[in-house]
This record gives C-alpha cells, structure tokens and sequence, in this order.
C-alpha cells in the first residue's frame, strides 16, 4: 500500500493529549453530578452505576440510553462543557510536527462528542491537519449509537470513507478499541505517551511492555508512524 493510500483514524484523548491529567477526573465529576441529578442518586451511587455501564457496555452513556432513557445530545452536551478546558491541554508537538508529514486521510475518531473534539483540536492547533473529525454523536448504525469499540460500527466507517478496513489504521490508548479495529481488517497502533495505570475513565493496563497478538505496533510517540512499518515497539 502506497502512503498516501492510507486512511489514518487518530483517537483524540490520551492519543493526541494528556486526558489523564485533568479531562478523564473532570469528565468522571461532570458524568457523575449527572447521572446523579438526573436518577436522583446519591454521588457514590452515581458514580458506581456509571462505572458499571462503561465496564458492561463500554461507553456510561450506552447504559444510561438503554436502561434509563437518557437522551444522547443531552448528556453530552451536559458532561463535555468543562469550563477552563482550553487552558489545560497539554500535547506534545513532536507528535504534532509528525502528524503534519504523515501521509495519506487523517480523520479524529473520538468517543468524545464533534464540539468537545473541535475545542480541544482548536486549542492545541492542529484542526487544520485532519480531514475530519468524527465524534460519538456521528457513530450510529442503523439508527443506534454505536461507539468504539463497536465492530459494525467501524465498518460502517470504513464505507463511509470509501475504502476497504484494510486501507484504514486505528491509533488509539485502548487496547479494546483496538482489539475490534483489528478483528475488521484495520490496522493498529497503541500509543502509550500519556497511558497512565488505573487512571478512571482511562485504559486500565497492567504491563505496557506487552503487545496483544491484535496490536501490529506500539509508539511512544507520532514519528516512528513516519517510517511505515506495523509490528514493532518503538519510542519517540
């Protein structure tokens, strides 16, 4: 496959920033003050119930859809507001510098909703190197939500996109996301610059020195993406 063929799908948060260092705590707060106003649910309660669903369906707002009739827009818009956002990014711009030489479609695919990722691209000023940006209220599939690490739902994509899931590699935190990504025929990526243990809202991963049989490469960094290859360790 020639470089310019190649359709790149960039996680945002924990990819192409450090959540872990404010977003994930902030959007684990905003999560929780919602479900717990909305259920009418003490805070612990709240926060015990949202875990349960992001463990059981892989995205809290799945569950809270199918067992509580929560409306999407609503709770994304309600728990992806986080004043201050824009000021507490932080990136790394070799990533950035290499993104910018990286050949071939670049598209954010985030389970984050489109204005969240816009702000946070905006803020860090790298909008203008993707093509498009595909947020968690654009993944449905006949109608139903269907987020990462849903396999339909990559699938749907990669028609969307015009090309077949082998054109397409996935560079992401999540081992999950990327375990589906590679059962469809997608190349992937784990990068691990901002993968913390244990951090809530966030891969929980217990050796980073390991590489699943599903993940072709794992980087520290954006540049070794620049030297082709899919099934080596690399740092930069």
């Amino acid at each position: 496959m020639k470089p310019a063929d190649r359709v790149w799908l960039f996680d945002l948060d924990n990819t192409l920033h450090d959540a872990g260092a404010w977003v994930f705590p902030a959007l684990h707060a905003s999560m929780g003050d919602f479900t717990a106003r909305t259920l009418a649910l003490d805070a612990q309660a709240a926060q015990d119930l949202n875990h349960h669903y992001w463990h059981h369906y892989g995205a809290t707002l799945l569950g809270l859809i199918r067992h509580h009739g929560v409306k999407p827009m609503h709770f994304l818009h309600d728990t992806h507001r986080l004043p201050g956002l824009e000021q507490r990014l932080d990136g790394h711009r070799h990533d950035f510098a290499a993104l910018a030489r990286l050949r071939g479609r670049k598209f954010i695919l985030t389970n984050a909703p489109r204005h969240y990722a816009l702000r946070v691209l905006g803020a860090l000023g790298i909008t203008h190197l993707f093509d498009g940006v595909i947020g968690i209220d654009q993944m449905q599939v006949f109608g139903q939500l269907r987020p990462k690490p849903d396999a339909r739902m990559l699938r749907t994509l990669a028609v969307r996109l015009r090309v077949p899931p082998q054109r397409c590699v996935l560079v992401e935190d999540t081992l999950e996301h990327l375990k589906s990504a590679r059962r469809v025929g997608m190349g992937t990526v784990w990068m691990q610059r901002f993968v913390r243990r244990g951090v809530t809202l966030g891969p929980r991963v217990a050796r980073l020195s390991m590489r699943p049989a599903y993940v072709q490469r794992v980087v520290r960094g954006l540049r070794p993406l620049l030297r082709g290859g899919m099934a080596a360790a690399d740092a930069g």
